[in-house]
């Protein structure tokens, strides 16, 4: 029997954005990212090649205005792509928990994969404004990380224990949470149906 291929499409256009692209949850870490956003497609480059997802994300967005559409809306259809590739989540892990270094920086993601959307931040109150390049800051890092794990209904924890560079923090971010939805969207042979007791995760 072929092994099904987890992936899916990626579509969506409104007055303020015109998104496509595709994600294989089961890649080799390829990825063609071109949001408008510089410091966006090598956060999530880095976050597709850590994970060995291929992602390829194509954007048109009203820059002109500013970032946020484009930020927002790249992060819903991600979200929604990992969603529907995973469909009933039969055999997952579901749970996984990583921890990377970057430089001086370190953080951790935490994250069920259990239909169930929760987001909690944390990290050293001095870094909140740290600057970042291409204006992209700290907020918008964790905009778009909470409207991924809204469109994903993931519980994701993220905690930045250290770092004195935007940049550096939310690189180890997104390698993070891509090595944990790695690991968490991985098959577990033991498991023969859905990783809940309620049979079900919608």
């Amino acid at each position: 029997m072929a092994k099904k291929i987890r992936g899916s499409l990626i579509k969506r256009k409104t007055t303020e954005t015109d998104i496509a692209g595709k994600l294989a949850i089961d890649g080799s870490g390829k990825a063609d990212i071109k949001t408008g956003i510089g410091f966006l497609d090598h956060m999530l480059t880095l976050f597709a090649f850590h994970g060995l997802f291929d992602l390829t994300l194509k954007v048109k967005g009203d820059l002109k205005v500013d970032m946020h559409h484009t930020n927002e809306d790249a992060a819903i259809c991600l979200g929604k792509a990992f969603k529907q590739a995973l469909g009933d989540c039969k055999g997952i892990k579901r749970y996984a928990s990583k921890e990377v270094p970057m430089d001086m920086a370190a953080a951790k993601a935490t994250i069920d994969i259990g239909g169930r959307y929760s987001f909690a931040w944390r990290m050293p109150s001095y870094n909140e404004t740290l600057p970042v390049s291409e204006n992209y800051s700290i907020e918008d890092g964790k905009d778009f990380l909470d409207t991924f794990a809204k469109n994903a209904a993931i519980n994701m924890h993220l905690d930045v224990y250290a770092g004195q560079d935007a940049h550096h923090v939310l690189e180890a971010v997104f390698k993070a949470l891509g090595i944990a939805l790695d690991e968490a969207t991985q098959i577990d042979v033991r498991r023969k149906g859905i990783p809940s007791t309620k049979g079900t995760i919608d």
